[in-house]
């Protein structure tokens, strides 16, 4: 039995060898599977250099330079007062609406909004960052 084993090693071992005798060359891969063919070479996109947000970039840049950096460019926004110079999600922008304006607001716009921020605090509660 362990004779066996031994000749079949060996007889391996020995067709191994004839075949990298036979082929001496060794196989190049580039490292891909399989050559990406590509039809039609993509068309470039157009971009409109002059859109709107393009077009208003630095525009309050002077407003230091040349007002003896009086004015802040938020105040020159043009912007309800709850939104002027605010930076966070939803519920804190509704919320702030709310503290601000919300005495002023009508019934069903009042009601419209509370609806939303009851919606949204228990959204982030359930579903936050946090969590």
């Amino acid at each position: 039995m362990f004779a066996v084993g031994g000749l079949l090693r060996a007889g391996a071992a020995f067709l191994r060898t004839a075949g990298a005798l036979r082929d001496p060359a060794r196989t190049f891969s580039s490292g891909t599977c399989c050559h990406i063919r590509m039809n039609a070479i993509p068309k470039p996109k157009v971009v409109d250099r002059w859109d709107e947000k393009r077009s208003m970039f630095g525009v309050y840049d002077n407003i230091g330079i040349l007002g003896d950096f009086k004015a802040h460019p938020k105040d020159l926004i043009i912007a309800p007062c709850w939104l002027k110079a605010f930076k966070g999600n939803e519920l804190q922008r509704l919320t702030r609406k709310k503290r601000m304006v919300g005495d002023r607001m009508m019934t069903l716009e009042k009601h419209n909004l509370e609806k939303r921020i009851r919606f949204l605090y228990r959204r982030f509660n359930r579903y936050g960052k946090h969590r």
